[in-house]
């Protein structure tokens, strides 16, 4: 089994960095309590550097690519539209969700689009409690639809290279689906368990799939990412050097750079102090490549 070492990147850290996406010549990713939307640019040799960041709202889950120009936001409990000078204008906000976290309040957690450019993006209770979240899908068509229900944390989401299989991840109960997935239609079928984790090596936050087909999990509580087979075999595990990793991508000029992110979020001054590189993003070489992120094909 492969086992490397990730090391830090430029950029300052966040308090709760997220979900990396590479759009095929720039790198964006977000820091979720902040509300930041962050954007960079990954050098052939993994250099990050940091060239902007722009406030999406209160709390943004996830960042996309849109087509026509700017970004596709998960942010508070609806949709947003960044644009590029940071003009952040709310396209839908999602009945019963959003609020605050004294309230029992939801927010938009993890995301992606599909390679026909539908963005899936899910959601969490502030305070994790059990079933609060659900997954969207706002198509094409500006049409949002409820694609699951009863999750707790839903989070990270990637496809086959071939489309017919879609993986979810809901931290909330340490689990991995993968679900039978149409892309003529975006339905997904029948779930079945990728994989489950006891807590012991932490559980699966964001993931990614790299061009070969295996699942790259980001370990919160774990310390790592780790790859495994389509039947669920570990093939490696690239180790970080702080307690949250949080997601991954594939970037630089030949998507052979894997980009993790970490967070602060939950630590207390103590491991703070341990972990002083916490909420920074991480690199490592794998020797594998992923595909860009597709971004969203829909009317803004």
């Amino acid at each position: 089994m492969l086992r490397l070492q990730a090391t830090a990147a430029a950029p300052a850290p966040a308090e709760h960095g997220e979900g990396p996406v590479w759009d095929g010549a720039e790198l964006h990713w977000v820091d979720i309590t902040a509300g930041l939307v962050r954007h960079g640019t990954v050098a052939a040799d993994g250099a990050v550097t940091e060239r902007a960041a722009q406030r999406g709202g209160d709390t943004v889950g996830v960042v996309v690519p849109a087509a026509a120009g700017g970004w596709l936001l998960g942010a508070g409990g609806g949709f947003t539209h960044l644009a590029p000078d940071g003009a952040a204008r709310v396209l839908v906000e999602l009945s019963g969700e959003g609020g605050s976290p004294d309230s029992g309040g939801t927010r938009m957690n993890d995301g992606a689009c599909d390679r026909a450019g539908r963005f899936f993006a899910g959601t969490m209770a502030f305070d994790e409690r059990s079933g609060a979240g659900s997954l969207y899908r706002l198509g094409t068509d500006g049409v949002v639809t409820t694609v699951l229900t009863g999750l707790t944390v839903s989070n990270g989401l990637g496809w086959s290279p071939d489309d017919r299989t879609v993986y979810l991840s809901d931290s909330g109960d340490s689990v991995v689906w993968a679900f039978p997935y149409d892309l003529a239609t975006g339905e997904f079928g029948s779930r079945r368990e990728f994989l489950r984790f006891d807590g012991t090596d932490g559980v699966a936050d964001g993931l990614t799939v790299d061009d070969e087909g295996c699942v790259w999990t980001a370990m919160w509580g774990g310390g790592a990412v780790r790859r495994w087979s389509p039947d669920g075999e570990l093939l490696a595990v690239v180790d970080v050097p702080v307690e949250n990793a949080t997601s991954c991508c594939f970037a630089g000029p030949d998507r052979d750079v894997l980009v993790v992110s970490t967070s602060r979020q939950g630590l207390d001054d103590a491991a703070r102090a341990a972990q002083p590189d916490a909420g920074r993003l991480f690199v490592a070489r794998p020797g594998v490549t992923g595909p860009p992120a597709f971004p969203y094909r829909g009317p803004l």
